[in-house]
This record gives C-alpha cells, sequence and structure tokens, in this order.
C-alpha cells in the first residue's frame, strides 16, 4: 500500500511517501538526490514507558543487544560491515521508543536494509546468557560513567522521579536501576524481543539518493516475511493534571563543582499547539545567551555562571520545562531562585516582546531545518511523527506550525504553568570536602 508524495504547505518542497507491508511494518519514502548517501531508520514502539516495576532498563538493554549478532551475523558484525562500506550507525533509547539508524554511501543501501532485516527476523537465534552478561555489564558500565560517577549525574533521574508519581510509566528513565538490569533473565529478554520487535510495532524511514522502487523492492525482499506480532499492550495512561499543585523540593549533598538550582516544570504534551507555545517560552527565557535568565543571572547578576531552560518533549505524558543553572562561587541558591521567580512572573505578566518572538521563532526554525536538511535527520523525524502521532507527513510542516504561535499564546502558557506550586526542584550543595577543595584552589590561585 502507498501514496503519491505530494508537496505539503508550509514543507519547503520536501515530500514523502507511505507504505505498509502485508504484516504490518510502515515504511516512510523520501528522496533527497543532493548528495549521493541515504539514511536508514528503524523507529520500535517501546521504551521505558513500556516497562513494569521489577524490570526497568529492558529497553535500553535491548538496545544494546540488537548489536550483538543475529542469524546471519555473528558478534560485532553489524558495526564492522556498515562501518566498512564507510557508513555510520548507532541506536537509543527514551521514554517512547527505541530507535536504530544508519547513514550509507548511497549504492550501500541494500546492506543497511539486509542488517535491519536480518536482527528484526532473527535475534532470537544469537541472543544466549553470554551475549545478554556482555551487554548487561556495558549498560551497567554506562549507568555508573553517565549517571552515578559524574558530578550532577543523576539530576534527570531525580527530577524525574520527583515530577511523575510512583507507579507512572515515566517515573523511571529509559537506564533502569542496577538491581533491575541484576535480576533480567535470558527470557525476560527473549519475551520483550518477541513482544516489541515485531514488524506490526515498527516504522522504517529511508531517506535520501534512492531509487523508490528499487528500494520498496529491497524492504520487501528482507522484511516481507518476518511474521508479525499481536501479544504487545498498550503503555499505562501517562496523564495527569496540568500542574502538579504544589512546588517539590529535594536539597542534595553531593561533591559537585557548584552549588545549582534544577527544576522540571509540568507542561503540555507533545504533538499539541501549547507545546509549541511553550518551546517558545522557554526559548525567550533560557534558551541561549539572548535569553532573558542568561542576560539577568550571568550577565548582569552574576550569581549563576551557566543558565538554561529547554523543553523534554513527551507525547504520553505532560512535557517538561527543564531549568538549570549553575551557581557562581559563594552564591546562594535561594538568592538565584528569587531571580529566576522574578523573572518568570514578569515575563507571565508581560508577554515577549516583538523582537523576543522573532528571535525565538528564528531559532527554532534553524534547529528544524537543521534537522530536516540532513537524511539522517529528517528520517529520524519521519519516525517519530509516524509513530507517535501517525502521520509521518506532520514532520514536514513543523516549522510553519512554530511560526504561527502567537505572542498571546507564548504568555498564556507562561502564566498557567511557570509558576511555583507547578515544579519540582532540585538543589545541589557542595560537601564539605568539595568547598575545602574550592578554598585552597582560591587561596593557591591568590
Amino acid at each position: 500500500m502507498g501514496h503519491t508524495a505530494t508537496e505539503q504547505a508550509g514543507s519547503g518542497g520536501l515530500t514523502a511517501t507511505e507504505h505498509r507491508l502485508a504484516n504490518g511494518l510502515r515504511v516512510v519514502l523520501s528522496e533527497d538526490h543532493l548528495t549521493p548517501v541515504a539514511a536508514v531508520c528503524l523507529w520500535y514502539d517501546v521504551g521505558s514507558r513500556h516497562e513494569v516495576k521489577g524490570r526497568t532498563g529492558l529497553a535500553h538493554l535491548f538496545e544494546h543487544l540488537m548489536f550483538q549478532g543475529s542469524a546471519q551475523v555473528k558478534g560485532n558484525g553489524h558495526f564492522e560491515l556498515v562501518q566498512g562500506a564507510g557508513g555510520s550507525l548507532n541506536g537509543t533509547t527514551s521514554f517512547e521508543r527505541t530507535n536504530y539508524f544508519e547513514t550509507m554511501p548511497a549504492h550501500e543501501l541494500e546492506l543497511a536494509l539486509w542488517l535491519e532485516a536480518d536482527r528484526m527476523g532473527s535475534l532470537l537465534v544469537a541472543l544466549d546468557d553470554e551475549s545478554l552478561e556482555n551487554q548487561r555489564d556495558v549498560v551497567k558500565n554506562e549507568r555508573r560513567q553517565r549517571y552515578d560517577n559524574v558530578p550532577y549525574g543523576t539530576a534527570f533521574e531525580k527530577l524525574t522521579a520527583m515530577s511523575y508519581p510512583e507507579g507512572h510509566p515515566y517515573h523511571h528513565t529509559p537506564i533502569g536501576s542496577m538491581a533491575d538490569l541484576d535480576a533480567a533473565s535470558l527470557e525476560d529478554a527473549r519475551a520483550f524481543f518477541r513482544t516489541y520487535y515485531a514488524p506490526n510495532n515498527a516504522v522504517l524511514s529511508i531517506v535520501g539518493d534512492i531509487d523508490p522502487e528499487q528500494t520498496l523492492a529491497w524492504v520487501e525482499k528482507y522484511f516481507g516475511s518476518i511474521p508479525s506480532h499481536d501479544g504487545k499492550q498498550p503503555p499505562r495512561d501517562g496523564g495527569l493534571p496540568d500542574t502538579i499543585g504544589d512546588q517539590i523540593r529535594t536539597v542534595v549533598e553531593e561533591d559537585v563543582p557548584s552549588r545549582a538550582l534544577m527544576a522540571a516544570y509540568r507542561l503540555p504534551h507533545d504533538g499539541s499547539r501549547e507545546a509549541d507555545a511553550a518551546d517558545l517560552a522557554l526559548t525567550i527565557l533560557g534558551g541561549g545567551e539572548s535569553s532573558r535568565l542568561y542576560n539577568r543571572l550571568v550577565r548582569r547578576d552574576r550569581s549563576a555562571v551557566a543558565a538554561g531552560f529547554g523543553l523534554l518533549r513527551l507525547a504520553g505524558a505532560p512535557s517538561l520545562g527543564w531549568l538549570d543553572v549553575k551557581a557562581s562561587g559563594g552564591v546562594e541558591v535561594p538568592a538565584i531562585e528569587a531571580a529566576v521567580d522574578e523573572e518568570l512572573a514578569r515575563f507571565a505578566e508581560e508577554g515577549p516582546t516583538p523582537e523576543e518572538m522573532e528571535r525565538a521563532q528564528a531559532q527554532l526554525e534553524r534547529e528544524w531545518l537543521d534537522r530536516l536538511a540532513t537524511v539522517s535527520g529528517r528520517a529520524d523525524e519521519l519516525c517519530r511523527f509516524a509513530v507517535l502521532f501517525g502521520d509521518p507527513q506532520l514532520a514536514l510542516t513543523a516549522v510553519q506550525r512554530v511560526l504561527e504561535i502567537s505572542p498571546l499564546e507564548v504568555q498564556t502558557i507562561a502564566k498557567a504553568r511557570l509558576r511555583p506550586d507547578n515544579r519540582a526542584v532540585l538543589v545541589y550543595e557542595p560537601t564539605a570536602q568539595t568547598d575545602a577543595a574550592g578554598t585552597e584552589e582560591e587561596e593557591a590561585a591568590k
């Protein structure tokens, strides 16, 4: 099944066609003959929100297992074959999906499709205790290196748990806990694969210097015989009230370089006009060195060395507005927090200036166009809109939707959501050892 590529209004001339195999695999193609490369992107509709208590981290663990070999490709062969052909590849896991992607010289597209089909259809043939233990250790080391043993490394995990209540599907992050990673059995892994790594639970996008007819023939040849699976349960409901209703607060004393104020605000679901308005509000307030918070905290008050405010877009649960301020030496967090609240209240009362709206919309427009201009970025966005919102064509008109947002919509969402009673707050205080070390360094500098 398929339909003809038609240029969408506001798409900048980009087109995409959609197709579906008999086994349920959705395929999206977008021709781009500017450079002789092709991107393959495969999104599986599974992330940490699909996990159950006691088995967190399975989605991320499986992202690693998918690079451990399949029926026709042994060990590290996936990496070796792609890189040997001049391509690049990787995979990532989030709350809402797991994705795998390759960017290849156009004449090597068939190889990438064969590799993805082989592991979708036959990973269980190669999955054994040895490969599971190998990748379990890799993921545990990744957790140590990126979360447990770096300054502020567990902030995301802590704020997520504070923002979404116990039992909520987004309460835990994709990395999972050490205890749950240790508890995962080979049968757990096999059941997870059978449930979620099926063609009818995936979207395959192919973008670049392609011949659509030949590409579809390859997709049918390699993916068409993989059976579908109907055992997947829908993710648990992630809905919550628009606001938290109170300020949740945690103080963390750790060996960190400086005091920090971090906060998460509950914001509208991704895919909505309100989410785009929130994105513009956060861009004006904390998106770069021209933002209000940077100008106030870093340039004017000199109370912080860094200040940012960004949007973590989520489709199955309220999105999060992510505030991150690192204090200057000797500055207390309450002074920074008071300044932040003053700026947010002023913005809610006055709204953005015309210059701020123009700059923020231009910034988001540039970011979107940068994504869509690369074959890999466009392939990823086509998959995202297909999996999360049911329509890959929405990726091609996202820029236009941002440009249609009015200043009043930006002010309205800021006034309704960027309030002290709608946030989880994490305050970092350096331990005595850190303070002492800092004092010794300052004395030595003198």
